[in-house]
């Protein structure tokens, strides 16, 4: 059974957050290669176990799944009973997950967000 990782990711610098924002983030658990990229063979066998955390100041946490669309489209989901993409990772698939490297999510606001990867940890 492939490995999960749990990667921490937190908002990073922007004019709204000067100094990125600790309490808002994201916590995904995939399964990843060694170089810190997602590992699509692996990620085919664990889908079902490939989920998100979403945390925000001031609301209560969200929880969802992690999809892989068309196109290499990633997106998290938080909703079962909707089709609709809750958000939508930027090119998840050529990141590399590893700390002090950036990804961007457009979030549910309709934005486009950076975050920073502080941590990756087996789960």
């Amino acid at each position: 059974m492939p490995r999960i990782s749990r990667i921490t990711l937190e908002l990073a610098r922007e004019p709204e957050h000067p100094h990125g924002d600790r309490n808002h983030g994201y916590y995904l658990y995939l399964p990843l290669t060694d170089a810190g990229r997602i590992d699509l063979a692996a990620w085919d066998k664990v889908r079902n176990a490939c989920r998100v955390r979403r945390f925000r100041p001031g609301e209560d946490d969200q929880h969802g799944r992690i999809r892989r669309g068309p196109g290499g489209r990633w997106s998290f989901d938080y909703d079962d009973r909707s089709d609709l993409d809750d958000e939508v990772g930027f090119r998840l698939t050529e990141e590399s997950f590893v700390p002090g490297e950036y990804v961007s999510v457009r979030e549910d606001d309709g934005h486009m967000h950076t975050f920073q990867v502080v941590a990756v940890r087996p789960e």
